[in-house]
């Protein structure tokens, strides 16, 4: 199937569509022919973003909903729905980031972080699936991370969310193989969006760089879709070298294991001497 074509009058909800990965995925979307409902927590970002692309006014539509509330996740796929008159693709996208010592995490930080990056896809999931299985059909896509596949140090906050996120999505994967739903994972290395600068209490950090080597998030949005519309299942951005540094930590290779101490050692000294890892 053409990638492209793939998307033409499909209805799909983006979460966090608001800025980053979510408000790119919304843009190519559009490009491609979907009905797009973008959702955000905030009532005039996701406005302003719904705003931007107003060049696909027919096809934009805004959800305000809190992702870490049940009933409103729960409630926005509910009348999507209801308006739409079904639900082709859901993007569990999401999230915030946290890079910071374990011995530095307070409970709060886990709860916000286990909230906003896992209990939301859960929601997400537990609200569509319902849905696609009467259809017969149907595609939900939720944003893991590299973090998702592998431990990058000072991430433990971030990974168990993340790691979370890929194995409930792989296994679903298989388990709806013979219903008609598809799931993918999304696996993002460096993106350039702003999640680098917001920490795990939703503080912003202008300290904080976006890195030099960040792969730009129109070329994500694009290759995410392009991988989606082949039904693939993990989806890692960029592949390379992420791709061979995966298999490589899975297959117990010396030099990447070598690598993550390296990394290990160099935030703990950043942290140390800047008060950020890198």
């Amino acid at each position: 199937m053409n990638e492209k074509v793939y998307y033409q009058d499909k209805i799909c909800i983006v979460t966090g569509a608001n800025s980053g990965i979510g408000y790119a995925l919304s843009e190519e979307l559009l490009k491609r022919g979907a009905t797009v409902y973008m959702a955000g927590r905030n009532p005039e970002k996701v406005a302003k973003a719904a705003e931007q692309l107003s060049a696909h006014a027919e096809r934009v539509h805004t959800l305000v909903v809190d992702v870490t509330k049940q009933e409103q996740v729960q409630q926005a796929i509910e009348s999507t729905v209801a308006e739409a008159g079904r639900l082709d693709m859901l993007f569990n996208n999401a999230g915030i980031g946290a890079t910071l010592p374990y011995e530095k995490a307070t409970l709060e930080n886990w709860k916000a972080v286990i909230d906003t990056n896992l209990w939301s896809v859960i929601y997400g999931v537990h609200a569509a699936v319902p849905i696609m299985l009467n259809q017969g059909s149907g595609h939900i896509v939720n944003t893991s991370s590299i973090a998702g596949i592998l431990p990058p140090p000072f991430q433990a906050l971030y990974c168990l969310t993340k790691y979370g996120v890929t194995g409930l999505t792989e296994s679903l994967r298989y388990e709806y193989a013979e219903k008609g739903l598809d799931f993918s994972t999304i696996c993002p290395a460096n993106i350039a969006t702003p999640i680098f600068q917001r920490g795990a209490d939703g503080s912003v950090n202008d300290k904080v760089r976006i890195p030099d080597d960040a792969y730009p998030v129109d070329k994500a949005a694009s290759y995410i879709l392009d991988r989606v519309a082949e039904r693939k299942g993990i989806i890692i951005v960029p592949e390379e070298p992420f791709t061979d540094i995966w298999k490589g930590y899975v297959l117990g290779d010396e030099q990447v294991e070598a690598e993550l101490l390296k990394q290990a050692h160099d935030r703990r000294v950043s942290f140390a001497t800047k008060g950020t890892y890198y």
